[in-house]
């Protein structure tokens, strides 16, 4: 079937093209264990742009994209966050974007694969109709579709259930290896058994907390962090003014704690944070995408002892001197993606959100007009909103 859509390919010039491209119904398993199922026909209706969008494209104009394609293709129709609309069931749905030959798609290992809807090996949500596997089609919430259409605040939320979700992860995994790294010194410290030691340490983790970077996905791991752990002492860190549209309404969101990056020197911003902070922190997330995160971290020292550092940045490099790094008792992680209960937990979560109020819509015209032009010049420039979405099918929103 041909349609209309943007697509990524291998091209210094256009990587990045809108035009006829043609899709296929591939059978696809959303886990291990389970049968091979072909898609449904749906139709997009709202799509959010994410940063992997932007790195898709830098890696199509260097030629890096080969391993990406769906099998037998040359090119990757993107987007991979959205709600659509499934015609033969009459309802509208969240594409949940990650499945494949695995038991836990959040880490699959050397023996099994993996596909995600707009990312890797399988086409996304940026075309007039695409298939979907039936199983990974979620519901939406009742209360949100009018006369057959949806509520325009609710579809803007719904470009955010796959960081959310993603940021769910994050926190359990926090959790654990927060509760696992330091459960021993817990036991002594409070004289308790194993199990009491655990909780302990899982809630201790997050005492003083450190995000560096204030994105999307580090507002939401803020806002994770605080329902969950309300005790915790969470300070973002980042370059904007604080009275900018999007650290005001961070901070409203999360009550977290905010530091302007106005420093001179490295030295001097890691002694700010360690003063904002009462003290080197338990926790260090990483979400800024700059190599200055870890030098803060370890270099600098912000990351105290038995301190967890979490890398969510793609791209930068972590790099620490192995002498202190032993003897403080550093635990690194390092984990993507989200399993489905995430990605059903985070669609009920942001329909009762105000996050609705980040999103600026560009026009469809417009961005097929230039997808690239929109790409460099407003969606990922340095004026861009924290979100940017489109709406594919007007006949479906009540605007």
């Amino acid at each position: 079937m041909i349609v209309k859509g943007t697509y990524f390919q291998n091209d210094s010039e256009k990587p990045l093209v809108y035009g006829d491209v043609e899709i296929q119904n591939v059978k696809r398993r959303r886990l291990r264990g389970e049968e091979e199922k072909e898609g449904v026909l749906c139709e997009p209706v709202v799509i959010g742009f994410c940063g992997t969008d932007n790195e898709l494209m830098h890696m199509g104009s260097e030629g890096r994209l080969s391993a990406k394609f769906p099998e037998g293709q040359n090119r990757l129709i993107n987007g991979h966050e959205g709600i659509v609309w499934v015609p033969s069931e009459n309802r509208f749905a969240i594409v949940l974007i990650r499945g494949g030959d695995s038991y836990d798609p959040t880490r699959y290992t050397e023996d099994e694969t993996y596909f995600e809807y707009g990312c890797d090996k399988a086409d996304g949500l940026f075309c007039d109709k695409q298939y979907f596997h039936p199983d990974m089609l979620l519901p939406i919430p009742d209360g949100y579709v009018t006369d057959g259409k949806l509520d325009l605040a609710f579809a803007k939320k719904m470009v955010f259930p796959d960081p959310f979700a993603c940021m769910l992860f994050q926190m359990e995994r926090m959790e654990d290896m927060g509760s696992a790294h330091n459960f021993r010194v817990a036991m002594k410290k409070y004289q308790c058994d194993e199990t009491k030691a655990r909780e302990i340490a899982k809630e201790e983790v997050f005492d003083r907390t450190v995000i560096f970077g204030l994105g999307t996905t580090g507002m939401f791991i803020g806002d994770l962090i605080l329902r969950n752990h309300p005790r915790a002492k969470v300070l973002f860190v980042a370059r904007s003014p604080k009275e900018s549209p999007k650290v005001s309404f961070a901070l409203q969101q999360t009550n977290a704690e905010y530091l302007q990056n106005t420093y001179d020197s490295e030295a001097e911003l890691a002694a700010a944070i360690v003063g904002k902070l009462g003290g080197r922190a338990t926790l260090f997330i990483g979400v800024s995408g700059s190599n200055v995160e870890h030098r803060i971290a370890f270099e600098q020292g912000v990351l105290g002892c038995n301190g967890v550092y979490n890398s969510f940045s793609l791209g930068p490099k972590i790099t620490f001197d192995t002498m202190p790094f032993g003897f403080e008792n550093h635990l690194i992680l390092g984990s993507i993606n989200f399993r489905q209960d995430h990605m059903e937990k985070a669609i009920g979560l942001l329909a009762q959100s105000h996050y609705d109020e980040i999103v600026e819509l560009i026009d469809k015209e417009e961005f097929a007009a230039d997808p690239m032009g929109a790409y460099r010049n407003r969606i990922y420039s340095k004026n861009a909103p924290m979100k940017t979405a489109v709406i594919w099918n007007r006949e479906y929103v009540n605007i």
